[in-house]
């Protein structure tokens, strides 16, 4: 009698050299487009080496308006700010790890992406802005749950939630009360999502974290040894960028407690900074049991991220999903 096929292992996709073919942000910026609808950009446009009009990405404030002007022209969101010193993220690549998880999405819904409000994400650590929300939800309609432990961040992403009438309905933020849990103490009775993520803290102190801030400042030619080297270009608090462990013992974490509610998931999922992290996180979600694990690399330029995204659940339940999907 033959045998069943095997599901294949787990594997890491073909690197894209693009961003995903959905994402906004192809090419270059329109500058001049973006300054008519966000005029205080204008002060902070410089010309590159090469003579092309961008922004000096090593001063906070400029990254910081720069992605206001983007959320505004790209998505409609008017109203967008976060408090000094908290992680202000690329949004480009923010972008990319939304529409590939709606590529996992789709495959269980015959190739087409599943919109709308039946679609239900769990962000965990949401931070003040808010970013992952803020996209899927103008993209694809779905319906959001934004965790997180910082009560600072809460009330920030509340406020542009609050500020942009178009984001009613569609946004909910809820504080995680234990630092050491991510799903027990938050899921409500019955909740289920479809997709969960996360951009864990990938440093493991304050000044591992102060040093890779360093790296980027000379990475970006702006090393100047008479001046006093910025706050972290990108901002970031310390749940935000670093834990105890780094990234590798938060992810660990991650696989085990993922294990705890493994029906209220469909895919999780989660970002990982370093490829070196990869084999301990597949070992850990074999451990906890989970049926599936992709890892799926993304580029935005010459930088090189990633996402693994695992499910517990077989395919006669992913189907089960799927018609929830559809009513």
């Amino acid at each position: 009698m033959p045998q069943p096929p095997k599901r294949p292992a787990p594997r890491a996709e073909k690197k894209p050299d693009l961003l995903h073919p959905r994402n906004r942000h192809q090419g270059r910026y329109d500058f001049p487009k973006l300054i008519k609808g966000s005029p205080e950009l204008a002060r902070f446009v410089i010309l590159n080496p090469y003579g092309k009009e961008s922004i000096d990405f090593a001063n906070p404030e400029a990254v910081k308006v720069f992605n206001r002007a983007l959320l505004k022209d790209f998505y409609g969101i008017a109203h967008w700010d976060i408090p000094a010193g908290y992680l202000c993220p690329p949004i480009p690549g923010r972008a990319d790890y939304v529409h590939y998880l709606a590529d996992l999405l789709a495959e269980d819904n015959d190739g087409e992406v599943p919109r709308g409000g039946a679609v239900r994400v769990l962000d965990i650590g949401v931070g003040a802005n808010c970013i992952y929300p803020l996209i899927g939800h103008r993209d694809y309609g779905w319906r959001f749950l934004g965790a997180d432990i910082d009560a600072t961040a809460l009330a920030s992403a509340r406020t542009i939630v609050q500020s942009n009438p178009l984001l009613a309905g569609g946004i909910e933020l809820r504080r995680q009360p234990d630092p050491q849990q991510i799903f027990l103490g938050l899921l409500e009775d019955g909740e289920c999502f479809e997709l969960s993520m996360c951009n864990p803290p990938f440093h493991s102190s304050a000044e591992e974290a102060h040093s890779g801030s360093r790296r980027k400042w000379k990475n970006l030619g702006k090393q100047d040894p008479s001046r006093k080297l910025p706050v972290l270009n990108f901002g970031g608090q310390n749940n935000e960028l670093w834990c105890e462990g780094g990234e590798a013992t938060f992810l660990k974490r991650m696989a085990a407690q993922s294990a705890q509610v493994p029906e209220r998931v469909l895919w999780f999922s989660s970002l990982v900074s370093k490829a070196g992290n990869l084999p301990a996180f597949q070992a850990a979600l074999k451990k906890a049991g989970a049926r599936e694990v992709r890892c799926v690399d993304m580029a935005q330029g010459q930088k090189q991220s990633r996402f693994v995204a695992w499910t517990f659940l077989d395919r006669s339940a992913h189907r089960e999903w799927r018609q929830r999907w559809r009513g």
